[in-house]
Protein backbone atom coordinates (compact mmCIF):
# COMPACT_ATOMS: atom_id res chain seq x y z
CA UNK A 1 0.00 0.00 0.00
CA UNK A 2 1.51 3.68 -1.26
CA UNK A 3 -1.81 5.48 -0.37
CA UNK A 4 -1.50 7.08 3.14
CA UNK A 5 -4.94 7.09 3.49
CA UNK A 6 -5.30 3.66 2.61
CA UNK A 7 -2.61 2.73 5.39
CA UNK A 8 -4.11 4.74 8.13
CA UNK A 9 -7.47 3.38 7.27
CA UNK A 10 -6.34 0.00 7.35
CA UNK A 11 -4.22 0.44 10.91
CA UNK A 12 -7.31 1.64 12.20
CA UNK A 13 -9.55 -1.31 11.22
CA UNK A 14 -6.83 -3.82 12.24
CA UNK A 15 -7.36 -1.70 15.97
CA UNK A 16 -10.90 -2.83 15.60
CA UNK A 17 -10.93 -6.09 14.28
CA UNK A 18 -8.40 -7.11 17.19
CA UNK A 19 -10.63 -5.47 19.97
CA UNK A 20 -13.29 -7.07 18.44
CA UNK A 21 -11.34 -10.84 18.64
CA UNK A 22 -10.33 -10.12 21.62
CA UNK A 23 -14.07 -10.17 23.22
CA UNK A 24 -14.55 -13.89 21.59
CA UNK A 25 -15.88 -12.43 17.88
CA UNK A 26 -15.15 -15.07 15.44
CA UNK A 27 -13.15 -14.16 12.08
CA UNK A 28 -15.41 -15.01 9.26
CA UNK A 29 -13.55 -13.65 6.34
CA UNK A 30 -13.17 -10.74 4.20
CA UNK A 31 -15.11 -7.62 1.96
CA UNK A 32 -14.56 -5.41 -0.90
CA UNK A 33 -16.20 -2.49 -1.12
CA UNK A 34 -16.21 0.60 -3.84
CA UNK A 35 -14.57 -0.99 -6.79
CA UNK A 36 -16.90 -0.07 -9.12
CA UNK A 37 -14.76 1.76 -12.07
CA UNK A 38 -16.86 5.48 -10.80
CA UNK A 39 -16.79 4.36 -6.96
CA UNK A 40 -12.84 4.47 -7.20
CA UNK A 41 -12.42 7.47 -9.69
CA UNK A 42 -15.04 9.60 -6.95
CA UNK A 43 -12.59 8.05 -3.91
CA UNK A 44 -8.94 8.54 -5.89
CA UNK A 45 -8.44 4.76 -5.83
CA UNK A 46 -6.89 1.95 -7.88
CA UNK A 47 -8.19 -0.78 -6.44
CA UNK A 48 -10.75 -1.80 -3.86
CA UNK A 49 -11.07 -1.32 -0.47
CA UNK A 50 -11.06 -4.24 1.62
CA UNK A 51 -12.68 -5.05 5.13
CA UNK A 52 -13.23 -8.04 7.33
CA UNK A 53 -16.29 -10.13 7.85
CA UNK A 54 -17.04 -11.72 11.68
CA UNK A 55 -19.22 -14.90 12.03
CA UNK A 56 -21.40 -12.67 14.25
CA UNK A 57 -22.37 -10.79 11.04
CA UNK A 58 -23.88 -13.98 9.44
CA UNK A 59 -27.49 -13.59 8.91
CA UNK A 60 -29.49 -16.22 7.54
CA UNK A 61 -31.32 -16.55 4.07
CA UNK A 62 -34.70 -15.55 4.58
CA UNK A 63 -34.33 -13.64 7.85
CA UNK A 64 -36.20 -10.63 9.03
CA UNK A 65 -34.58 -7.46 10.07
CA UNK A 66 -34.88 -4.95 11.98
CA UNK A 67 -33.58 -1.43 10.53
CA UNK A 68 -34.25 0.03 13.79
CA UNK A 69 -31.16 2.89 14.53
CA UNK A 70 -29.91 2.78 10.54
CA UNK A 71 -29.48 5.55 8.59
CA UNK A 72 -28.89 4.79 4.94
CA UNK A 73 -29.29 0.80 4.95
CA UNK A 74 -27.93 -0.92 1.71
CA UNK A 75 -28.46 -4.30 0.37
CA UNK A 76 -25.49 -5.22 -2.41
CA UNK A 77 -25.57 -9.04 -4.14
CA UNK A 78 -22.39 -10.37 -4.54
CA UNK A 79 -20.48 -13.63 -5.30
CA UNK A 80 -18.81 -15.26 -1.87
CA UNK A 81 -15.56 -17.02 -2.73
CA UNK A 82 -14.44 -19.51 -0.18
CA UNK A 83 -10.65 -20.20 -0.19
CA UNK A 84 -9.54 -23.80 0.46
CA UNK A 85 -5.55 -22.93 0.96
CA UNK A 86 -4.07 -20.11 1.96
CA UNK A 87 -2.81 -17.51 -0.34
CA UNK A 88 0.18 -15.30 0.58
CA UNK A 89 1.17 -11.66 -1.43
CA UNK A 90 1.83 -11.60 -4.73
CA UNK A 91 0.99 -15.42 -5.64
CA UNK A 92 0.53 -15.41 -9.28
CA UNK A 93 -2.78 -16.59 -11.42
CA UNK A 94 -2.11 -20.34 -10.62
CA UNK A 95 -2.40 -20.20 -7.11
CA UNK A 96 -5.39 -18.37 -6.66
CA UNK A 97 -7.15 -20.23 -9.36
CA UNK A 98 -5.83 -23.04 -7.55
CA UNK A 99 -6.50 -21.57 -3.47
CA UNK A 100 -10.70 -21.28 -4.70
CA UNK A 101 -12.39 -23.76 -3.39
CA UNK A 102 -15.80 -23.02 -4.17
CA UNK A 103 -18.42 -19.84 -5.18
CA UNK A 104 -21.97 -19.25 -4.26
CA UNK A 105 -24.26 -15.98 -3.78
CA UNK A 106 -24.55 -13.91 -0.95
CA UNK A 107 -26.12 -10.46 0.11
CA UNK A 108 -24.17 -7.78 2.27
CA UNK A 109 -25.86 -5.91 4.71
CA UNK A 110 -24.42 -2.14 4.74
CA UNK A 111 -25.47 1.10 6.40
CA UNK A 112 -23.77 4.19 5.06
CA UNK A 113 -23.92 6.04 8.38
CA UNK A 114 -21.69 8.47 7.00
CA UNK A 115 -20.85 10.36 3.45
CA UNK A 116 -18.39 8.18 1.58
CA UNK A 117 -15.93 10.34 0.72
CA UNK A 118 -12.86 9.64 2.62
CA UNK A 119 -11.31 7.01 2.46
CA UNK A 120 -9.33 6.27 5.79
CA UNK A 121 -12.81 7.25 7.62
CA UNK A 122 -14.77 4.50 5.57
CA UNK A 123 -11.72 1.95 6.27
CA UNK A 124 -11.59 2.84 9.69
CA UNK A 125 -15.70 1.99 10.26
CA UNK A 126 -14.68 -1.68 7.93
CA UNK A 127 -16.92 -0.30 4.78
CA UNK A 128 -20.68 0.31 6.57
CA UNK A 129 -20.40 -3.77 7.47
CA UNK A 130 -24.02 -4.55 8.98
CA UNK A 131 -24.33 -8.17 8.41
CA UNK A 132 -23.38 -11.10 5.47
CA UNK A 133 -26.21 -13.76 4.23
CA UNK A 134 -24.49 -17.06 2.51
CA UNK A 135 -26.33 -19.14 -0.18
CA UNK A 136 -25.16 -22.75 -0.48
CA UNK A 137 -20.84 -22.67 -1.95
CA UNK A 138 -20.82 -24.63 -5.09
CA UNK A 139 -17.65 -27.12 -5.33
CA UNK A 140 -18.40 -27.19 -9.14
CA UNK A 141 -17.07 -23.80 -9.52
CA UNK A 142 -13.78 -24.31 -7.84
CA UNK A 143 -11.27 -22.09 -8.97
CA UNK A 144 -13.40 -19.57 -9.46
CA UNK A 145 -15.13 -20.63 -12.59
CA UNK A 146 -18.06 -18.29 -14.02
CA UNK A 147 -19.46 -19.35 -17.30
CA UNK A 148 -23.07 -19.44 -17.31
CA UNK A 149 -23.57 -17.65 -14.35
CA UNK A 150 -26.41 -15.24 -14.43
CA UNK A 151 -27.24 -12.72 -11.56
CA UNK A 152 -30.95 -11.79 -10.91
CA UNK A 153 -32.37 -9.80 -8.05
CA UNK A 154 -35.40 -9.31 -7.13
CA UNK A 155 -36.98 -6.08 -5.04
CA UNK A 156 -40.45 -6.81 -3.65
CA UNK A 157 -41.66 -9.56 -6.11
CA UNK A 158 -40.41 -7.78 -9.12
CA UNK A 159 -37.12 -7.62 -11.13
CA UNK A 160 -34.49 -4.75 -9.94
CA UNK A 161 -31.18 -5.95 -11.69
CA UNK A 162 -30.24 -8.53 -13.73
CA UNK A 163 -26.19 -9.59 -15.25
CA UNK A 164 -24.98 -12.28 -17.29
CA UNK A 165 -21.48 -10.55 -16.61
CA UNK A 166 -20.65 -10.85 -13.04
CA UNK A 167 -17.41 -9.10 -13.68
CA UNK A 168 -18.53 -6.10 -15.18
CA UNK A 169 -19.37 -3.77 -12.37
CA UNK A 170 -16.43 -5.25 -9.57
CA UNK A 171 -13.71 -6.30 -11.48
CA UNK A 172 -12.21 -9.82 -12.81
CA UNK A 173 -12.67 -12.19 -9.71
CA UNK A 174 -8.91 -13.51 -9.47
CA UNK A 175 -7.96 -10.16 -9.39
CA UNK A 176 -9.92 -9.05 -6.44
CA UNK A 177 -9.12 -12.49 -4.49
CA UNK A 178 -5.01 -11.43 -5.15
CA UNK A 179 -5.96 -7.95 -4.18
CA UNK A 180 -7.12 -9.01 -0.55
CA UNK A 181 -4.34 -11.13 -0.03
CA UNK A 182 -1.98 -8.86 -1.05
CA UNK A 183 -3.44 -6.01 1.10
CA UNK A 184 -4.16 -8.19 4.23
CA UNK A 185 0.11 -9.12 3.95
CA UNK A 186 0.58 -5.46 3.83
CA UNK A 187 -1.10 -4.80 6.82
CA UNK A 188 0.84 -8.47 8.42
CA UNK A 189 -2.41 -10.64 7.59
CA UNK A 190 -3.04 -13.73 5.64
CA UNK A 191 -5.66 -14.76 3.71
CA UNK A 192 -6.24 -18.13 4.85
CA UNK A 193 -7.71 -21.71 3.89
CA UNK A 194 -11.53 -21.48 5.32
CA UNK A 195 -12.28 -17.88 5.02
CA UNK A 196 -14.82 -16.18 2.50
CA UNK A 197 -14.28 -13.20 0.32
CA UNK A 198 -17.18 -11.15 -0.84
CA UNK A 199 -16.34 -10.05 -3.67
CA UNK A 200 -18.60 -6.78 -4.55
CA UNK A 201 -22.06 -5.56 -5.73
CA UNK A 202 -22.19 -7.49 -8.96
CA UNK A 203 -25.26 -4.54 -10.00
CA UNK A 204 -25.91 -1.24 -8.31
CA UNK A 205 -26.79 -1.48 -4.28
CA UNK A 206 -29.79 -1.08 -3.75
CA UNK A 207 -30.67 1.17 -0.67
CA UNK A 208 -33.76 -0.55 1.00
CA UNK A 209 -36.71 0.97 3.54
CA UNK A 210 -38.75 -1.32 5.99
CA UNK A 211 -41.00 -3.25 4.35
CA UNK A 212 -39.25 -4.20 1.83
CA UNK A 213 -37.65 -7.90 0.51
CA UNK A 214 -34.87 -8.51 -1.82
CA UNK A 215 -33.92 -11.90 -3.22
CA UNK A 216 -30.47 -12.89 -5.21
CA UNK A 217 -29.93 -15.70 -7.41
CA UNK A 218 -27.02 -16.68 -8.91
CA UNK A 219 -27.95 -19.04 -11.53
CA UNK A 220 -27.41 -21.97 -11.45
CA UNK A 221 -25.77 -21.83 -8.00
CA UNK A 222 -29.20 -20.86 -5.47
CA UNK A 223 -30.91 -17.42 -4.10
CA UNK A 224 -30.49 -15.84 -1.19
CA UNK A 225 -32.88 -13.45 0.32
CA UNK A 226 -33.71 -10.71 2.94
CA UNK A 227 -36.91 -8.98 4.59
CA UNK A 228 -36.69 -6.00 6.63
CA UNK A 229 -39.33 -4.94 9.20
CA UNK A 230 -41.61 -2.71 9.54
CA UNK A 231 -40.99 0.14 12.05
Amino acid sequence: MQDARIERGMAAQSTLRRERTAVGELPLGWKVGFGAPAAMAKLGIGAPLVGFLARSALVESGALISLAGWKKPVVEPEIAVYLGADLPAQAGRGAVIAAIAALGPALELADVDFPPDEVEKILAGNIYQRGVILGKSETARAGGALDGLCGIVMRNGMESGRTADPQAATGELLGIVQHVADTLAACGEKLRAGQVIITGSIVPPLFVEAGEEVAFTLEPLGTVSVRFARD
